[in-house]
This record gives structure tokens, C-alpha cells and sequence, in this order.
């Protein structure tokens, strides 16, 4: 059975860019997608913390150790600069994988840079009752 899952979290990013004549995406600094785990053109779920609204798009790097947050197309009409969001990457595993599963939580400061790594692994055996 394959489950979803997620591999990878930045946590509480501030939106730094809304572009709405973009054609779509997030444009994401590379140093977050490469700590989160997100391939360029990976779909990614981003949720506002101040709106509830759930997104799902794909991410394309940006300027590298640039901060860059920047919702491109539809999304520029929920997430605006200045808002406070998380972008999960998930993925789909079997079983085996989860086992060997290494999830990051990726914190930043006010201007998206990174400023710790947490990394999630599965308990050996997880307790079902």
C-alpha cells in the first residue's frame, strides 16, 4: 500500500512576493528547497496561517540565499506579502520506504533564511492501539 506522506516542511516562511500576471508556481529560494527536500517543478501544498487557504502548486527555485517567497498566478490572490504560510513537498511511499524515512522541518527568520534543520525519522515500531 503506498501512504502519503510528508517529507519535507518550512515552517512559517513570510510571503516576500505575490505576482498574480505570472503564469503559476511558487518561486521558493533554492537554500529552502534543497532543505526541504522540493525538486524544481515538485508539486507543493502551501496553507496561510491567517487565511486557512490551502494551495497546491509547483515550485521553482529562485535567487539563491535571496529569502525569495513569491506566490505567481492564482494563488497572488490569497497569499499576499507580508502573510506567514507553510509549504509542505509530500510524497507517496510503500511500507519499506517509510521505514527509512528522513523528514525535514525547516525553520527560518523574518527574512526566510534558514536558522535550524530538524530532522524526523519513524519510530521502529509504531504502536497501532
Amino acid at each position: 500500500m503506498l501512504r502519503k506522506i510528508c517529507k519535507g516542511k518550512l515552517h512559517r516562511l513570510s510571503v516576500t512576493q505575490a505576482d498574480l500576471n505570472y503564469m503559476g508556481s511558487i518561486t521558493l529560494d533554492p537554500l529552502l528547497m534543497r532543505a526541504a527536500d522540493i525538486h524544481p517543478y515538485e508539486m507543493v501544498q502551501i496553507t496561510n496561517l491567517a487565511t486557512g487557504v490551502i494551495w497546491q502548486t509547483y515550485a521553482i527555485p529562485g535567487g539563491e540565499n535571496s529569502g525569495a517567497v513569491c506566490l505567481n498566478g492564482p494563488p497572488a490572490r490569497h497569499f499576499q506579502p507580508g502573510d506567514t504560510i507553510i509549504v509542505l513537498s509530500l510524497g507517496w511511499m510503500d511500507d519499506k520506504e517509510w521505514s527509512t524515512l528522513e523528514a525535514s522541518v525547516v525553520f527560518v527568520d523574518e527574512e526566510n533564511h534558514i536558522t535550524s534543520v530538524v530532522k524526523h525519522r519513524p519510530a521502529k515500531e509504531m504502536p497501532l492501539e
